[in-house]
């Protein structure tokens, strides 16, 4: 690529406010990857509290069903690429046009990084003492509240730093939305490359973005993991 051919891109870039592409792509992949965030954690924290949590005498039936139905999930959902069940939920689950896609997308990639987050946290809480489980019940206080209290804050401390970097590949993962229809970064970046019959420009501005994206969101979270280790 000679430096006319760039310079005509980025005239062109301006002039036909080819930039309002890249700011739709930006606010949709920051909405798809924060619907999925929230949903991978809810998922995470249900998934990792099923496989660990003892159940009463009375529902040791249903503990080996959950437990069961949790490995299954976590194995089907890691061992199976994020696109197919972009794919699968987009054209088997919700076949209505209707349902919204950033919609699908949230909960795909959610259900997908769940699985993941569920094996973080419960390796966090399973690297916590015994004795502090056993020091919160001696104390009165109940299985739930000592685990929300007690157990979780530290064991988010401890893998904090493993789901920063899941936070940032999911990031990167919600580039294949586009596969579907969505309208997130790459999809601006083709809309971008059908106008101008330029690829390598869209695609380095895509990428510059993901890169400012991931860069400043790692480096936020390290603030924040500073401030926690001080709590020490």
């Amino acid at each position: 690529m000679n430096l006319d051919s760039i310079m005509k891109f980025y005239g062109t870039f301006f002039e036909k406010k080819l930039y309002i592409y890249v700011w739709e792509g930006l606010k949709w992949t920051l909405a798809l990857t924060a619907i999925a965030a929230v949903i991978g954690l809810i998922i995470g924290l249900i998934v990792a509290t099923i496989q660990i949590a003892p159940f009463p005498k009375k529902l040791k039936f249903l503990e080996k069903i959950l437990k069961r139905l949790a490995v299954i999930y976590v194995d089907v959902i890691r061992g199976t690429p994020a696109i197919v069940q972009v794919a699968f939920m987009y054209s088997v689950v919700f076949t209505s046009p209707n349902v919204s896609k950033l919609f699908i997308g949230g909960l795909a990639f959610g259900i997908n990084s769940g699985a993941y987050m569920s094996e973080l946290v419960r390796a966090g809480i399973q690297g916590i003492d015994k004795g502090q489980m056993e020091a919160g019940r001696s104390l009165g206080i109940g299985y739930p509240a000592t685990m929300r209290y007690i157990i979780l804050p530290q064991a988010f401390k401890n893998v904090l730093p493993a789901l920063v970097s899941e936070f940032v590949i999911l990031i990167k993962e919600t580039a294949v939305i586009g596969f579907i229809g969505g309208t997130d970064l790459m999809r601006s970046a083709d809309t971008m490359t059908s106008i101008t019959f330029n690829a390598s420009q869209p695609l380095l501005i895509v990428a510059v973005i993901y890169l400012i994206l991931t860069s400043t969101f790692t480096r936020l979270m390290r603030k924040v993991e500073k401030k926690v280790r001080l709590g020490d």
